[in-house]
């Protein structure tokens, strides 16, 4: 009997390599919210002699045999048998809903750490400096801030966590900005009066869905035209036909690796008149691709152009502002870049983050030149 124990013992974690010799692949790229490891490289060079041990066991790891399967098997027990999320990265909510934890979330929703006087000025610095060498060139500026998915649906977030205090630092830099000059762009108004009336935001994913972010645009497209009436008027929601799909889990549910168990009811919205810009950088990159460089055109366009300075949650943007500029470079960074502005000879610069970065963000005024 104890022959057998062990003999099973040895064939069960024989398995996976057994799988990986006979060319199965235990990674499940779809399932993982991030990059799986490459299988090792030999040049023939010495350095990729030494590096090739650690890269094979990084490579193994993500890639043994029955890998994806095994860790989704672990990911439900925990979500659906226990009743915990299974990553350190994802809260669980009610109701279906799942909120991220890292990158600051916390600290922003709880708000036990307010900015201080002197943080407050470094932004309201920064800002106004830049609006000011844009405005000396004729260029438009507006700034936002996006509301993390938790401020507008906090009823669905864990009782076990609270907000400390009633002012978060995104109200802290609106308040700063006041009588700054600077077209500061508060979303959270017309996308509370939006969440009266549909769901705005994804249930398994960080982000606002199509029907919010419209919400965002529009409000984004309405300050830019105060400066540059070139800029046409944004769509309106007639302009779009309201679709419901059900998908597969998205970001927070990759991090938990249930994509697959955990679907997702997109609400999006389906364009009734042809887009007319395209993703020339990088090349046959759709519009929402999270790249640190994105640049869309309109082929034959004399309308503005626009540098947007941005992050994840321009994303679901891209295709409803690129209608707007006949190019329009998208930038994944937090900082303004004057040189960014000037090599692109743009007429339009919007500046967006998300509420949870002011938490480990801190901008550089002195990176804006005076004149």
């Amino acid at each position: 009997m104890n022959r057998l124990l062990v003999l099973l013992f040895f064939v069960v974690i024989g398995l996976p390599l057994a799988a990986n010799l006979a060319g199965a692949d235990g990674a499940d790229p779809r399932e993982e919210n991030r990059e799986l490891s490459p299988a090792p490289h030999l040049d023939g060079s010495w350095a990729s002699v030494r590096a090739y041990p650690a890269a094979l066991d990084a490579w193994f790891e993500d890639h043994f045999g029955f890998r994806a399967t095994l860790v989704r098997w672990s990911a439900a027990a925990r979500l659906f048998g226990l009743g915990v999320s299974p990553a350190t990265s994802v809260i669980k909510g009610r109701d279906g809903w799942f909120y991220y934890a890292s990158d600051g979330s916390l600290e922003d929703y709880t708000r036990a750490e307010p900015l201080t006087a002197d943080a407050v000025a470094n932004w309201r610095e920064a800002l106004v400096r830049a609006n000011r060498w844009l405005r000396a060139r004729r260029i438009a500026f507006v700034f936002t801030i996006a509301p993390d998915k938790y401020v507008e649906y906090p009823e669905f977030m864990p009782s076990s966590i609270a907000s400390v205090t009633a002012v978060s630092r995104t109200d802290q830099v609106f308040e700063g900005l006041r009588d700054s000059g600077v077209a500061a762009v508060d979303l959270r108004p017309h996308l509370d009066a939006a969440r009266a009336r549909e769901r705005i935001y994804q249930k398994t994913d960080t982000h606002w869905n199509d029907r919010g972010a419209l919400v965002a645009y529009r409000d984004l497209i309405a300050a830019v035209r105060l400066q540059a009436p070139a800029v046409p008027p944004a769509w309106t929601r007639d302009d779009f036909d309201a679709v419901t799909r059900e998908v597969e889990g998205m970001d927070l549910a990759g991090m938990m690796g249930l994509k697959r168990l955990l679907g997702e009811t997109d609400l999006a919205l389906v364009p009734r008149r042809a887009r007319q810009a395209r993703v020339v950088e990088p090349a046959g990159a759709p519009p929402t691709a999270e790249e640190g460089r994105l640049v869309t055109e309109i082929p034959g366009s004399s309308l503005p152009r626009a540098v947007i300075f941005r992050d994840s949650f321009t994303s679901r943007l891209v295709p409803f502002l690129s209608e707007h500029f006949s190019r329009a470079v998208y930038l994944w960074q937090n900082d303004f870049d004057a040189e960014a502005v000037e090599a692109e000879h743009t007429d339009v610069v919007i500046q967006q983050i998300v509420g949870r970065h002011l938490y480990n963000f801190v901008p550089s005024p002195e990176l804006v030149p005076l004149r």
